[in-house]
């Protein structure tokens, strides 16, 4: 009988304790599911605006994502609260501004202030305060563009990249500020310069661009923090400024690429770039690497070399494209690659340029073009090269002496 009473007490104990545990437990979950709740409901309770502004024009942050709610047929973009990364666009330099500065800035945004337009929308000059600037009005639909640009430009601060000055929502339209950039784009300089308004480049500037875009190139792909693709770099997204120096604009294809391994790639949803610059990965798998980046810059020295266009008419079939690539390929695997190349240089030049540092940039060229992105180089390998090439070239300028109207008309600025 004793055998049995301590047996009783011992399962009584262990009774005891099971039910307090239990209770504790209960306790314990009841008190943190309150407090999620009370959370969620501060959350819910925070004012929403459908309009971004911030009248002391300071830096501020917002989320990376938007939810985009349909009323009355129009769309408006809400701040998505729930969103992890709220703090993804903290900036110092980056400033966000109402619709009705950006409207008065852009004159409601007048036909005659356009100085852009592709697939996103249209880029409009603007002055706020005193300051010109471009303002790119992008569609509601070009939201997942208008966040990678963001997100990139907030965090990259670069002689060589465009600056972002800030950004606004409103109506069904998002909004990037921009600073403006007087000269406009490459592409202009290069094709039909003259009835674009410009004076075609000298050889010393085309070098000096090609610098220029490279450096800042090199910045997202090896000096960021994150390591970024631009995925779209043509003559179009090169901008160039009163002093004919380069910088790389459009960011909204812009995607964030593993630095911790240099053959990580990233393979895309879908395809993205412009016809002409794509390399054959990203058409043929969608592979996206810095050496996309590196591709593109290939076709944009031959272009610089040539004055032609990524995608060229072929003479022989009118309704057929042909791509500057296969020119390139073409002339240095001549037997006498020198005179094939003199054929094809760019003849706004007017011969009026040093054959060796025009033949090394075709190399160049060559090589970024390598149809395995393996064997094309890192974009600091081509630094090293333009840099030699643009000093060499500014020798050869220099010896022209300062009568010479290569070295002293068409360069003023410079």
């Amino acid at each position: 009988s004793g055998w049995r009473y301590k047996w009783i007490v011992v399962i009584g104990i262990l009774s005891t304790v099971t039910l307090f545990s239990v209770i504790a437990l209960i306790v314990i979950l009841f008190r943190r599911n309150r407090r999620r709740s009370q959370q969620n409901t501060e959350e819910g309770s925070r004012p929403v605006s459908t309009t971004l502004t911030a009248a002391s024009h300071r830096a501020v942050s917002l989320p990376s994502q938007y939810l985009r709610e349909t009323m009355k047929g129009n769309y408006r973009f809400i701040v998505n609260l729930h969103c992890a990364d709220v703090t993804a666009f903290e900036t110092e330099r980056t400033m966000i501004f109402s619709l009705e500065e950006i409207e008065e800035a852009t004159n409601n945004f007048d036909e005659t202030k356009i100085i852009g337009q592709g697939g996103y929308g249209s880029v409009y000059f603007g002055v706020l305060g005193e300051k010109e600037v471009a303002i790119k009005k992008m569609r509601s639909n070009k939201s997942k563009e208008f966040f990678a640009e963001l997100k990139v430009l907030c965090k990259i601060h670069h002689i060589n990249v465009v600056e972002l000055l800030g950004y606004a929502s409103g109506d069904d339209h998002l909004y990037l500020v921009y600073e403006y950039v007087q000269n406009g784009s490459l592409s202009d300089h290069l094709h039909d310069p003259l009835l674009k308004g410009h004076q075609p480049l000298s050889w010393t500037a085309r070098t000096q661009i090609a610098l220029d875009a490279a450096r800042g190139i090199e910045y997202i792909h090896d000096h960021t923090k994150a390591r970024y693709v631009h995925r779209d770099i043509k003559t179009s997204n090169i901008l160039l400024d009163q002093g004919l120096r380069a910088k790389v604009a459009d960011f909204g294809l812009a995607k964030l690429v593993e630095r911790t391994n240099e053959d990580d790639d990233l393979i895309a949803t879908r395809l993205v770039g412009t016809p002409g610059y794509l390399p054959p990965e990203s058409v043929k798998e969608l592979q996206v690497t810095t050496k996309t980046d590196i591709f593109a810059f290939g076709v944009v020295l031959a272009e610089l070399i040539t004055g032609q266009r990524a995608l060229i008419r072929d003479n022989r079939e009118p309704t057929k494209m042909k791509s500057l690539i296969t020119i390139i390929n073409k002339v240095l695997q001549d037997e006498d690659p020198e005179t094939a190349l003199e054929q094809v240089v760019d003849g706004s030049l007017r011969s009026s340029y040093p054959m060796d540092d025009v033949y090394k940039m075709a190399e160049v060229a060559d090589w970024c073009l390598s149809e395995y992105a393996v064997n094309r180089p890192e974009i600091r390998d081509i630094i090293v090269t333009l840099s030699q090439i643009v000093i060499s070239s500014t020798e050869w300028e220099a010896s022209l002496g300062g009568n010479s109207q290569v070295f002293s008309g068409l360069f003023n600025g410079r």
